[in-house]
């Protein structure tokens, strides 16, 4: 019987309620003496942890820096090397499209190059929503199909967008086409297996004709793609934990994420004061709810260390409002670490919260690293943070006799 199995046979339905809350990159490295947990002023997460037991998570295993898709999985109780979903996937659901088993998606990034073909800014400056709808215009009117296969291609927030070819026979064994560093030159995919090698020089061909296509868009001069995949055979959280979750989340990805794992997406607005709210009106509904705080993964990426640690202050601020609801079990984390001294995601591992009344104090002064490092929990796999919240929640049975 593999773990799997014996969550699936234990789990029962409850009144209990769960609040899963993500602070995206919420772990840092020291500036100056002190990583952004530890220069924010943030007394409700400090109090909260005081009242709570404490950890640090591992998104997936030691010395492994994670993307932000297999980092959530393993937070909703997923095996995030078992259950490898690409990006594509997760944005494609994440802005409503219906895919099906025959269509390869990709994440795609509006970018910027010189004339050398060397990127000068893989984000094109983030432009703004309404410019990213008007390329995506342009570009569909201008390449709709390569070599029999259709593509389309569809805004998302800035500098992103979601691209879908459609056809028989499309393979998702291919590398990104995206260095995913600025002052490298722009690349190609390529195939990682012989069946692949007929989708990879379709991708090819459709970068090269957008390439082209797009010179008087400076700085949106070029794209960037990443996260080839497609649909894959994953069971719901209702299946697998007999919860009724929602998911309350801004940008795309996280909500495709969560649709693909069966949450109901919860329509919301673009500040953490919209999400909260959300978060009431529909709290009576559902039992296991997810949500999620974006700035801190972008000001880390962006090496923004001060703005990050505004971030942190800013969702402090919506804290006691998510506490008024009071939730038997509350877990405040994140997906990964986004430390604004390497301006991307990295290995480090997150800190945890968990508050319930049926868990054992630590009492620690701070919720940072450092001091979470102290409390009961240690260090674990992300893995196992949704089993802990429903045994916190009494939603599993005794295993065996």
């Amino acid at each position: 019987m593999t773990k799997e199995q014996v969550l699936h046979s234990l789990a029962v339905q409850t009144e209990s309620k769960l609040l899963m809350v993500v602070i995206d990159g919420l772990g840092g490295l020291p500036v100056r003496g002190k990583t952004e947990l530890e220069a924010a002023k943030i007394s409700n997460l400090d109090r909260l942890a005081s009242k709570s037991i404490c950890g640090l998570i591992d998104p997936i295993s030691y010395g492994i820096t994670p993307g932000s898709g297999p980092s959530h999985l393993a937070l909703f109780g997923y095996d995030p090397v078992r259950y490898e979903i690409g990006r594509g996937v997760m944005e494609a659901l994440g802005i409503g499209l219906s895919l099906t088993k025959d269509d390869l998606t990709a994440r795609g990034n509006f970018a910027t190059i010189d004339g050398n073909g060397i990127i000068v800014d893989r984000r094109a400056g983030r432009i703004s929503t309404e410019k990213n709808n008007e390329v995506c215009q342009f570009l569909q009117s201008k390449i709709r199909e390569v070599n029999g296969i259709k593509v389309a291609i569809y805004p998302g927030k800035e500098h992103r967008f979601v691209i879908v070819f459609q056809g028989e026979g499309l393979k998702d064994d291919l590398t990104d086409a995206d260095p995913q560093k600025d002052g490298k030159r722009a690349k190609e995919t390529e195939n990682l297996t012989e069946e692949a090698q007929r989708t990879a020089e379709i991708v090819n061909e459709y970068l090269r004709r957008a390439t082209e296509a797009l010179k008087p868009f400076h700085p949106a001069n070029a794209v960037l793609l990443r996260g080839f995949s497609k649909i894959p055979d994953i069971s719901s959280m209702s299946a697998r934990f007999k919860l009724k979750p929602a998911a309350i989340a801004t940008y795309p990805m996280y909500r495709g994420l969560a649709r693909l794992v069966g949450m109901e997406i919860l329509e919301t607005g673009e500040t953490l004061r919209d999400e909260v709210e959300t978060l009431k009106k529909y709290y009576d509904r559902y039992d296991f709810f997810y949500i999620h705080f974006k700035k801190t993964d972008s000001a880390g990426e962006d090496g923004h260390f001060k703005m990050k640690v505004k971030a942190l202050e800013e969702i402090d601020r919506v804290i006691p409002s998510l506490l008024k609801l009071k939730p038997d079990v509350l877990v405040v984390t994140g997906d990964h670490s986004t430390p604004a001294l390497l301006k991307g995601h990295s290995w480090h591992p997150n800190p945890i919260l968990l508050n319930s009344k049926y868990e054992r104090l630590d009492r620690l002064r701070r919720f940072t690293e450092r001091e979470c490092q102290k409390g009961q929990l240690g260090r674990f796999p992300a893995s196992e943070v949704l089993p802990l919240m429903l045994a916190s929640g009494l939603k599993l049975k005794k295993f065996g006799a």
